[in-house]
């Protein structure tokens, strides 16, 4: 079951513990650094995800029927692409193929704006997220090597 984010709050509660085993490279600096899950996860929202040209309404919560949380999406708009802005799934949900049918909400939530098409990036580390890419039949065409000073 999907449902909207409510606010930053209810995102941040989930982008805390999603942080737990990360293989997304700029959160494992980010805990590398010193700071706490918590603290990587409030840079990123504010640093990332406060940019992006679309709407808040488009981010959906992954929810058992029971309401209990799985994972979450963000649709998202940057200055050049529809784009999947970043997607998690909670320590306890990995490995029982959640990932697939969150990237799939984040997809119709943007096909159904009428999209030519729809980016979405990983690190070369998240193999798990590059194969849920490939199932859904998002296409690799192209690679970038980000590098920074030390």
């Amino acid at each position: 079951v999907f449902r909207q984010v409510v606010d930053r709050e209810d995102l941040l509660a989930l982008m805390t513990p999603v942080m737990e085993g990360t293989l997304d490279a700029h959160g494992q600096k980010d805990l590398a650094s010193g700071m706490s899950a918590r603290q990587a996860a409030e840079r990123q929202y504010e640093e990332e995800f406060t940019g992006h040209r679309s709407p808040r309404e488009w981010w959906r919560i992954a929810e058992l029927p029971s309401g209990e949380p799985v994972g979450f999406v963000l649709p998202a708009r940057n200055n050049y692409h529809p784009m999947i802005g970043y997607i998690g799934v909670l320590p306890a949900h990995r490995g029982h193929g959640y990932i697939d049918d969150i990237l799939a909400e984040g997809t119709r939530v943007l096909a159904a704006r009428d999209v030519e098409r729809i980016r979405a990036a990983t690190d070369l580390g998240n193999v798990p997220m590059a194969r849920s890419f490939a199932r859904l039949g998002y296409v690799n065409f192209e690679r970038a090597i980000d590098m920074v000073w030390d």
